[in-house]
């Protein structure tokens, strides 16, 4: 069957629209035209589409099966389209992001939904990594752009302030046995297990916190690594987002003080200053840029 698109389109115009007339002003053809055009597809598919016998035209059975299918192949059609006129314009059809495990998601994902609402044609490809991971994604050109800690000295990136995250060290009441977390000195702190965040990235990279000779547990998330210490099964330091309700009702304890300190770090925007972004990779890097004035 050679049927083609002008012809499916031309049937789906005149259901539509209600009339052959309507339908040849809406696809700016004539009404002659669009009578050839169902009468060719009729012919090509052996099937009669079209019940002419009443005021407004209706579908045969036949014609409700096919013209279900015609629907889907004229939706797949225009979504073509629409990626070719994309493509022409230079636009990206997919960007890679990747949201370090420090960063807050739940405001992450809200500034990334409002910008991609606006570009619906762009896929987004979103990853999650943690300590190194996003830093070494993006030095393989694995990743457009993160949102992560860097080193802001770093010229190979170029970067931009969102939000300021406080990392607080944290243990459950069960753990201190009776002292103060003021008591709990390194010295202390090597009695018990250390829960720490196991680097995503391929190449080592730095420990953070760390106090050595302690034993520590490694885990994959900090989800993970807070239902670790909320068990009393180790401490450790914590975004202080996720952790802001237990230590405000008591399940969890900060261990701030003479010996520990909460570190606070900045939550940036970060892609390579090398690398020339797409039209839609700059027009997130703009958002983003003015997010905290939105």
């Amino acid at each position: 069957m050679d049927f083609t698109l002008h012809e499916l389109a031309c049937l789906d115009a005149v259901l539509s629209e209600g009339s052959f007339q309507a339908a040849a002003q809406k696809l700016h053809r004539s009404h002659p035209a669009i009578h050839t055009a169902i009468k060719n597809l009729e012919q090509r598919v052996g099937l009669v589409l079209l019940d002419r016998s009443h005021y407004r035209v209706r579908l045969t059975p036949a014609g409700e099966a096919f013209h279900r299918q015609a629907q889907a192949l004229l939706r797949q059609a225009a979504g073509l389209n629409a990626i070719c006129e994309q493509l022409q314009r230079g636009e990206e059809t997919d960007l890679r992001v990747v949201i370090g495990d420090l960063t807050p998601t739940t405001e992450a994902l809200s500034l990334l939904k409002r910008f991609f609402q606006n570009w619906p044609r762009t896929r987004l490809h979103l990853h999650f990594e943690v300590i190194g991971g996003p830093w070494e994604r993006l030095l393989a050109e694995e990743a457009d752009l993160i949102l992560h800690h860097i080193d802001k000295s770093d010229t190979r990136f170029e970067w931009s302030d969102l939000f300021p995250v406080d990392v607080v060290p944290v243990i459950a009441p069960s753990l201190l046995a009776g002292r103060t977390p003021a008591e709990m000195s390194p010295d202390a702190m090597r009695e018990l297990v250390q829960v720490i965040i196991r680097d995503s990235a391929r190449a080592p990279g730095r420990d953070y916190f760390l106090i050595k000779d302690a034993a520590n547990w490694t885990v994959a998330d900090q989800h993970t690594k807070k239902g670790l210490i909320l068990e009393g099964m180790g401490w450790g330091h914590m975004p202080l987002h996720l952790v802001r309700d237990e230590l405000a009702s008591g399940a969890l304890l900060s261990l701030e003080g003479r010996h520990f300190h909460r570190s606070r770090l900045d939550i940036v925007a970060a892609r390579l200053s090398s690398r020339a972004p797409g039209p839609v990779a700059a027009a997130l890097w703009d958002y983003l840029s003015n997010a905290q004035s939105q």
